[in-house]
């Protein structure tokens, strides 16, 4: 039987699997437990199930390429599971049908299954995560071509002008949004990253982390060339031979396309002891590890995709109560004010004398991480962005059609 018609989203994500991308997770879970039927079709991660049912979300799953290397190989990945989501999609309008297709980029090229249901009355959501090309730029530096630049930049433009709503992530994007993809400012809504307090609340350490060593460091997110872990590991190669300090462990949380190049250079720097990468971890395992950290980090360098975009990881690590060491970005300084200690553009010794700095002033790191959980909880909270989704969402779709509550809970595993 179908579902009530008026009440069905079907959301597409690419970028992670499901529960473990914190948005889309937040999302949909905020939607389910308004009333509305959510489905979620997204690559399966390692012993995941091609079905499931998480607080209230349908999840369809397909079988995850691999990791795209080179342009090519984004292309493959991008190709491959535009394809599977287009399928399964298929398999949900026959079964159940569906009143919104909400599209979490990247791809942009969602939009092209968008624009098939459109014809067919279903109204489109582009939920856009991030900048493509300026994340194309950061991913590949001087490799980048000005022609996929300009392809990218159409296709954020096509996924702009086709949506009957955007969701942008802040509003440095919302103003790309109105600026490069011409849309009335009455067709955003502003839903920024934030934690979840019932998710992220504060744990007894782990013993035989803190057993590690006088300073745990802790890094939580995804692993691309984008995402600076590389910029890390160069920073604690001088705190160990630059400053001498040696009485330090990190743990790199997370899954990315430069996960086996980074730990390699971790290796290669002698760090190898030092340093661990855990991969994907449990919800539990995540925040009982950044609990123990005595100092988290962003080391998300300056460039044009990272200055505009918001970072989860920061307000995770302050919904825990943690100081953080990070790059003095735009975004970085709205996030987390008092919370973190702002390093100049991508200096990785400035970086490396930061945690220095903070390894020896205990104090201070406490009175940081006071104010990021203040900060979490009164400004920066999940339940705060929730309103705004549920308010556009009231927008979206028709207002006589009032879907009946649904149970919810917070799904398990995944980190972010």
């Amino acid at each position: 039987m179908k579902a009530f018609a008026g009440s069905r989203i079907l959301m597409l994500t690419e970028n992670n699997p499901y529960p473990q991308d914190p948005r889309v997770r937040a999302e949909a879970t905020t939607l389910a437990a308004a009333g509305y039927r959510v489905t979620v079709i997204c690559p399966a991660a390692p012993n995941q199930p091609r079905y499931e049912q998480i607080a209230g979300v349908t999840v369809r799953r397909y079988p995850a390429p691999a990791h795209g290397a080179g342009a090519l190989g984004y292309v493959w990945e991008y190709t491959y599971s535009l394809a599977a989501a287009l399928v399964l999609s298929l398999n949900v309008w026959v079964r159940e049908g569906f009143d919104v297709l909400h599209a979490h980029n990247p791809p942009d090229a969602f939009v092209f299954i968008a624009a098939l249901y459109k014809l067919l009355g279903t109204r489109f959501v582009f939920d856009h995560h991030d900048l493509s090309p300026e994340m194309y730029d950061a991913l590949f530096g001087p490799r980048a071509r000005p022609a996929v630049h300009r392809v990218l930049a159409w296709l954020e433009k096509l996924s702009c002008r086709a949506a009957d709503h955007v969701i942008a992530a802040n509003e440095s994007y919302k103003l790309v949004e109105m600026t490069r993809g011409r849309v009335p400012e009455s067709r955003i809504t502003v839903v920024r990253n934030g934690p979840n307090l019932e998710r992220l609340r504060p744990v007894p350490p782990d013993p035989a982390l803190r057993a590690k060593a006088g300073t745990i460091f802790a890094y939580a997110g995804t692993i691309g060339n984008q995402d600076g872990v590389d910029y890390l590991l160069r920073a604690l190669h001088h705190l160990l031979t630059t400053l001498g300090r040696s009485d330090w462990f990190c743990v790199v949380i997370g899954q990315g396309h430069a996960r086996s190049r980074l730990k390699a250079l971790a290796i290669e720097l002698e760090l190898g002891e030092r340093v661990t990468f855990p991969g994907f971890v449990s919800d539990a395992d995540l925040v009982r590890t950044l609990c123990t950290a005595d100092i988290c980090v962003d080391p998300d360098p300056s460039n044009p995709f990272n200055d505009r975009s918001t970072m989860i990881k920061m307000m995770e690590y302050m919904a825990v109560g943690k100081p953080i060491v990070a790059f003095d970005l735009p975004e970085h300084r709205h996030t987390a004010a008092g919370a973190a200690v702002y390093v100049r553009g991508n200096d990785e010794l400035e970086f490396a004398r930061a945690l220095a700095s903070l390894m020896d002033d205990a104090t201070r790191r406490q009175a940081m991480g006071a104010v990021g959980r203040t900060r979490v909880e009164t400004e920066l909270a999940w339940r705060r962005s929730a309103a705004n989704l549920l308010q556009a969402y009231r927008g979206i779709l028709p207002v006589q059609t009032r879907p009946s509550p649904a149970p919810a809970s917070n799904p398990t595993g995944g980190i972010s």
